[in-house]
């Protein structure tokens, strides 16, 4: 009986493990969407590719990878609660503030517009919602409180980046565009997104909502949400307001790409860089805190807000690591750094001076 019992709860746990996994890996593009990925330059062989050669993680280097994570002595969660500020951003505003919510989930307010950047409010960054990565704090704001949202923009489509629950919740509350790296409307429409909310575009295509033009510029990274990978498009994005421009790397390896994108959109006012989840078994698709520093430089940009660190443990790096070795970089070349707690609105005409508040977690 006892062993009845015993299996009968693995079966629920199993079963709670599972539910809704389907769902959330999304769809594969079909039809004239999937057309318009083979015609893509960036399209060969069923796949999409980087214009460099660029390696994920290989088998081989999955055991010293799990030996790291398992017995490594760094540090990876804080030592007590990271502070949040959940003020609601104001209804309207001019210039240019910019929130980070934590991980890659930013609010950026230009020129009287609000523009969403990789939403994730769920507390796992997984198909399942019982298993995977979790949150190391809370979600700053309720998603309900962000007010008007202008448009939706999503880098590729990794659970930390694309997450269901947030792409639904979007859809009851908002009426904004989403506009996605090609193949990723596939995701949106099984999930009930119309398609008339949905903008695909390839590197170097632009749309214009409002008075924004929004642009994907190439990144160096990898896409998939299920076991076939580089099945939809990756990117970084430019947002070009009447006075104002922005710069979001999305999810990419350091790459001489980022000259050419600051030579065609830039300068720049800020930039969110990913500077986290780096490690040396995966050079070529995340950058370190350095590799952003230079990258601000190549971009143009005046500061430089870091992104991708905080929120979920997805390296085997200390959590404060990313932006110690981002703020030594920064004063090493004089170049201007914003390092806001989640939830922290930042002007970027008048940035607040680094505190180090992490230090002490």
């Amino acid at each position: 009986m006892v062993a009845g019992a015993l299996g009968l709860t693995a079966l629920g746990l199993l079963g709670r493990a599972v539910r809704g996994v389907p769902d959330a890996i999304g769809a594969a593009p079909e039809g004239e969407r999937a057309e318009r990925m083979r015609r893509s330059p960036q399209f060969h062989d069923g796949v999409f590719r980087n214009t460099r050669p660029s390696g994920t993680l290989q088998p081989g280097d999955f055991p010293e990878t799990m030996r790291r994570l398992l017995f490594g002595r760094e540090k990876r969660k804080p030592a007590g609660p990271v502070p949040l500020v959940s003020t609601p951003p104001p209804a309207e505003s001019d210039g240019l503030h910019i929130t980070w919510y934590g991980h890659a989930s930013v609010l950026i307010e230009i020129d009287g517009s609000r523009v969403l950047f990789d939403p994730v409010w769920s507390d796992r960054v997984s198909p399942s919602a019982v298993l995977g990565p979790k949150r190391l704090h809370p979600v700053p704001v309720p998603l309900s409180s962000l007010g008007r949202i202008d448009a939706i923009v999503i880098s590729h489509d990794h659970y930390d980046h694309l997450d269901l629950p947030t792409v639904r919740e979007l859809l009851r509350t908002q009426h904004a565009p989403f506009l996605v790296p090609l193949g990723i409307g596939a995701h949106l429409e099984h999930w009930g997104v119309p398609g008339d909310r949905i903008v695909e575009l390839d590197w170097e295509d632009s749309a214009e909502v409002g008075p924004l033009r929004l642009t994907a510029t190439e990144a160096q990274h990898f896409s998939g949400r299920g076991l076939k990978r580089d099945g939809t498009l990756w990117a970084s994005w430019v947002v070009a307001g009447p006075e104002h421009r922005v710069f979001y790397t999305g999810d990419t390896g350091y790459f001489d790409g980022f000259a050419i994108i600051g030579e065609r959109h830039g300068p720049f006012d800020a930039a969110l860089v990913q500077v986290g989840a780096y490690d040396p078994a995966w050079p070529d698709i995340h950058m370190t805190p350095e590799e952003g520093v230079a990258t601000l430089v190549d971009v143009q940009a005046h500061v430089l807000i870091p992104v991708h660190w905080a929120t979920f443990n997805l390296a085997v790096h200390a959590w404060t690591e990313p932006v110690d070795r981002l703020w030594r970089e920064a004063k090493a070349r004089d170049v201007r750094l914003a390092v806001p707690r989640p939830g922290e609105r930042i002007d970027v005409s008048d940035p607040p001076i680094v505190d180090g508040w992490w230090q002490a977690l």
